[in-house]
């Protein structure tokens, strides 16, 4: 599944996004993540700098959900997919690599990548936009910037 120009959007716009993974035994794990963008035209990528649990995850069932959204705007997309840990033997890695440390500077470092394939996407979208489908973008992110205290 192709990521469309809009989810990347989005991917760039997004300061976090969440991977949410499954034990052996079926406990839930969500963690949230800093470093990650898409990669290529099919793929989303995320810097393992902190992730014991994400990695010993997928490594036993690859099924995962990433969400990320506009904190402002208050919209983002879900993404369930299979994950697969690139480690820095794997050819990928590199250019991978490199993609990601741009975006830390080199002050976060990381021995693996969990590439995502997508496989099903939703737009997460806030209640507002639906309960009052009169609400703009504008009016949620003044909102948004009041409610934070921007």
């Amino acid at each position: 599944m192709e990521l469309t120009i809009e989810i990347k959007e989005y991917i760039d716009k997004s300061v976090l996004c969440w991977v949410a993974t499954v034990s052996p035994d079926g406990i839930p794990n969500v963690s949230p993540k800093e470093i990650f963008n898409y990669y290529g035209t099919d793929k989303i990528i995320v810097a393992n700098i902190a992730s014991p649990q994400t990695v010993k995850n997928i490594k036993q069932n690859e099924n995962v959900c990433v969400s990320f959204i506009d904190i402002l705007v208050q919209k983002g997309f879900q993404v369930k997919g299979k994950a697969r840990i690139i480690k820095k033997t794997d050819s990928e890695f590199s250019e991978m690599e490199n993609l990601l440390t741009q975006m830390t500077g080199g002050n976060f470092p990381f021995a693996t990548i969990t590439e995502i394939t997508p496989e099903r996407v939703k737009p997460i979208i806030a209640p507002k936009y639906i309960l009052y489908p009169e609400t703009t973008e504008r009016e949620q992110v003044q909102n948004a910037k009041k409610a934070y205290g921007f």
